[in-house]
Order: structure tokens, then C-alpha cells, then sequence
């Protein structure tokens, strides 16, 4: 008996399709990205309560839309709670763990088995210091004990991100696609190709601007920085920063990014504590630095474990060493 290919062979392509989205799914957990929402205080945010997995990593935000675990608004009696604040690079994205990032590593440098530790991480991609004060407007301080803005050399001069790109750039859906083969290809295969093919000119990459519209931006932001300094003090909650650099300002040759100076300034001027990975990395050998990045703007899981040991040093052991048993004393006793 003779088949004719007008049966088998759309039936075998079928069955690749199929087998190839099952696949696709169980493997990679593609066709159930996170997902974001446009909000007028924030730019954008993560929608609440989802707890997925991408690549094997495993991504959870809570119902605050901050990449940690469900918290109360109340803070638990006996409870540390800090508040870190900040774009992609202390987010960690999709090819970053839950448990490596660099708020669950602070975290457990800081927690001992007395005492309750909560560091909640309210993040997203391409945020900038307007997008901070918006989340603050909008969520509030959570009765943290601490609140740690992580800003690097890009948020300097980075105008605060719109809603613009949620539901239209693939890196910011609103809503899972059909299929996963989809996902793969508009998300991943085709940017892929353009860029190779030097077409890319993707949205999600922060426009380069004129040196005035720089020096504009960067005036803006740092009115938008003392905003959030002076509602923080409002609230008599300390503040501290969290400096990170791209890997350009360490590597080939350590050198000091536009406008640092001047934020640094500022810092000085309204006493805020400066945790600077950029100037503390530079004494290390290049061999190091270079394993702290896994791209150009953002930090590897090393990175993330420098960044959170250097943390714990300068806010808790150079600080307040005889603090550092008992979680409550540690950051009431660092006010500026």
C-alpha cells in the first residue's frame, strides 16, 4: 500500500511543531514570560504575584511588584526591613536566579537565625532615578528600617523610562503570546538576527543624547534624587547608595564616568553614606573584574556577591561591628 504525501507529510510537521512547543515550554519556560504593566507613577512595573521559571531560573515578584517574596504592609514585630531600589542590574533579569540576586545575597549575609530579615527589591529594567520617586509615590516607604537606592553610571543621565515600550517591545510584554515558538522567534531569534546583521536599532537601549541634553537630564535627575532623600527623611528612614559602574568605566583601564563627580558631590553635601563598587573594584586584579560582568551594564552572579559582601562590610562591620548580632541595632544605629 502506497501513502500519499499529501497525508504524511503535514502530519509529520505537526508533530515537530507540537513536540518542538511542548519542548519549548518544559525546557525553557518560554510562552510564560514575566510580564510588566504601564503605571503613571512608575513608567512601568512588573505585574504583582507571579512566580515562574525562564532558562531554569526561577522569578518571583510579589504583590507589590518587587522581585522578593510575598510580604504584609504591616512589618512584622522583630523584623529588619530594607527597602533597595533600583533598574535591571539590581533586578538581575531572566538569566538570574531568585536566590542570586543581589537583594537575597545581601540578605542572607544579613540574617541570622534569631532574627527576621526582610530586604525587598522594588526593580525593573531601564529605570531610572524618576522611575524610583515614582515607585515611593505610589507604595510608599513599607516602614523600612533602611532604604538602599542602587543608581549607576547610566542613571545618572537617564530620563525617566515611559510606558511607551509595555506591549509593544517584546522585552516588556503584557501578556503571554499564543504560542512559545512565538516568543522564540520575535523575542529572541529575530533581534538576534538584525543585530548581526547591524539593523538593530532595539528600544529597550537608552538613546544616546547631546552632551546640553546630558547636563539637562542630569539636573533633573538630581532634583528628582533630593526629592526622594527629603520624603525619606520625612520619615526619619536612613538612606545609603549603592554605586555600580558599566564595565567600561573598570575595563580595559579604570576611569571615572561623566558626572560622578558631581553626584558624589551631592552626596557629600547631604551626607548620604556611598557604597561605590566602582572605586573599591578597581583595586583588583582585571582577570576579577572581568568575571563581575556579564555584559557590558550588567553584574554576573560574582558581581552580585561582590556587590552584597561589600554591602555588608561598609553598612554593618566598618560601621557598627558590635551591631552586626543583633539585626534591629545595625541599621538604626547608621543614620547619616
Amino acid at each position: 500500500m502506497k501513502f500519499s504525501t499529501t497525508y504524511w507529510i503535514p502530519s509529520i510537521a505537526i508533530i515537530a511543531l507540537t513536540a518542538t512547543e511542548i519542548a519549548l515550554r518544559l525546557a525553557f519556560g518560554l510562552g510564560n514570560p514575566v510580564l510588566s504593566q504601564a503605571d503613571a507613577d512608575t513608567g512601568y512595573r512588573f505585574q504583582p504575584n507571579q512566580k515562574l521559571s525562564r532558562f531554569g531560573k526561577t522569578i518571583e515578584y510579589n504583590q507589590y511588584s518587587q522581585r522578593s517574596e510575598p510580604i504584609t504592609l504591616e512589618k512584622p514585630q522583630g523584623t529588619l526591613r530594607i527597602l533597595m531600589i533600583g533598574d535591571s542590574v539590581l533586578n538581575g533579569g531572566n538569566p538570574t536566579d531568585q536566590s542570586q540576586i543581589l537583594s537575597e545575597l545581601f540578605k542572607a549575609k544579613l540574617s541570622t537565625s534569631q532574627d527576621s530579615t526582610q530586604v525587598l527589591n522594588a526593580s525593573a529594567g531601564s529605570w531610572g532615578i524618576g522611575n524610583q520617586l515614582g515607585y515611593l509615590r505610589k507604595f510608599g516607604t513599607f516602614q523600612a528600617d533602611a532604604v538602599i537606592l542602587q543608581i549607576g553610571t547610566h542613571d545618572l543621565i537617564q530620563p525617566k523610562s515611559t510606558s511607551e515600550r509595555v506591549g509593544r517591545d517584546p522585552n516588556y510584554p503584557n501578556q503571554a503570546p499564543l504560542l512559545a515558538i512565538q516568543e522564540l522567534v520575535s523575542r529572541y531569534a529575530l533581534p538576534k538576527t538584525t543585530r548581526l546583521l547591524k539593523l538593530n536599532s532595539s528600544s529597550t537601549e537608552i538613546p544616546e543624547v547631546a552632551s546640553n541634553q546630558q547636563k539637562l537630564q542630569f539636573e533633573q535627575n538630581m532634583e528628582s534624587f533630593k526629592n526622594i532623600v527629603n520624603r525619606l527623611r520625612t520619615e526619619n528612614i536612613p538612606v545609603f547608595v549603592l554605586y555600580t559602574p558599566n564595565r567600561a568605566d573598570l575595563l580595559p583601564n579604570f576611569n571615572s564616568p561623566p558626572y560622578k563627580s558631581e553626584f558624589f558631590q551631592l552626596l557629600k553635601s547631604l551626607e548620604i553614606p556611598v557604597i561605590d563598587t566602582h572605586t573599591n573594584w578597581s583595586n583588583l586584579p582585571p582577570a576579577t573584574v572581568v568575571t563581575y560582568f556579564r555584559d557590558q551594564v550588567h553584574l554576573s552572579v560574582a558581581g552580585n556577591q561582590a556587590a552584597a559582601e561589600l554591602l555588608f562590610q561598609q553598612l554593618c562591620m566598618k560601621r557598627q561591628s558590635t551591631a552586626c548580632s543583633q539585626n534591629l541595632a545595625r541599621f538604626s544605629a547608621l543614620k547619616p
